[in-house]
């Protein structure tokens, strides 16, 4: 499997669509969101297409907080399920670190998962080991704000980071 990680362009919305919606559990927004996720988040998110079909298989999508320019949320990650356990969502991940860095290194990067989704607890634990950086947790929004049976969503706060990425491609 060949993959290509790049930022979206606004024709990968339904694309990008699709894919979410073909992962549950995240949460699926409106065709609209990833039209301008895709257009007016191009910078802070990423797409990771298959080079031999030209499929996108894998979406993150971040932002800078307005209220905390030195902080980079990442709010979907998401992978088609033929292409996970190949390092799809790491690949994501580093991408963007790296896109964002060249702009203005983040100092912290924050992150949402429900509790269950002990696939993206370990990719971002790891992530924080490979960084050198605390990994801490508190909840962002409890099952009482979200309803309709919704877990909660639990933060993630890797940081501070590194000044630099030098060790991110290390095993």
């Amino acid at each position: 499997m060949n993959i290509i990680y790049r930022h979206p362009e606004t024709q990968d919305g339904p694309a990008i669509y699709q894919l979410v919606r073909d992962c549950p559990p995240l949460d699926l927004n409106s065709p609209y969101c990833y039209l301008l996720l895709a257009d007016h988040f191009r910078h802070t998110c990423v797409v990771a297409e298959d080079s031999e079909s030209g499929r996108i298989v894998g979406f993150v999508s971040a932002y800078l907080r307005p209220d905390a320019p030195d902080t980079l949320f990442t709010w979907q990650i998401a992978v088609h399920a033929d292409c996970r356990g190949h390092r799809v969502a790491r690949g994501l991940l580093e991408k963007l670190l790296r896109a964002v860095y060249r702009h203005r290194p983040p100092r912290f990067l924050e992150l949402s998962v429900n509790p269950s989704n002990q696939a993206s607890r370990k990719l971002f634990t790891r992530l924080a080991e490979r960084l050198g950086a605390p990994l801490r947790e508190s909840v962002l929004f409890g099952e009482d704000l979200l309803g309709s049976g919704h877990e909660a969503e639990i933060l993630l706060r890797i940081g501070p980071l590194p000044e630099n990425l030098n060790m991110i491609n290390e095993e």
